[in-house]
């Protein structure tokens, strides 16, 4: 019903008002192995650099990080020894930052950085 009203009021299309929506580019779900007895405390241990920092984050769930116009996503998982990241830009290079911001602050726990190779999934 949202939508509807949505529609009525702007005086366009579905197609149109989807055509006006932002172009976000992004990685799919990355998986990182990370031992069980490790991953939330990886998390926590973050969560407290970056709040050090003064970091604009939320840390429902892991932490989910705005910056550069984009955001980076990092959770343990609940059923796996895994770490579980994503990253969403408007441009590609501010994708290619955001990898790079990851991937240092999984190197500065002791985590290898994530292979990002073919790691880009338009909307």
């Amino acid at each position: 019903m949202r939508l509807l009203r949505a529609i009525a009021r702007s005086g366009k299309s579905l197609t149109q008002l989807r055509d006006e929506l932002p172009t976000l580019i992004n990685t799919p779900e990355i998986r990182i192995p990370c031992p069980d007895d490790k991953k939330f405390a990886i998390v926590s241990e973050l969560a407290g650099e970056l709040r050090k920092e003064g970091a604009d984050f939320n840390d429902v769930d892991g932490i989910r990080i705005k910056k550069d116009g984009g955001w980076w996503l990092l959770r343990a998982s609940n059923t796996q020894a895994v770490l579980v990241a994503r990253c969403e830009a408007k441009s590609e290079a501010g994708l290619e930052r955001l990898k790079a911001q990851l991937a240092e602050q999984l190197q500065a726990s002791g985590l290898a950085a994530p292979d990002f190779s073919g790691a880009n999934a338009g909307h």
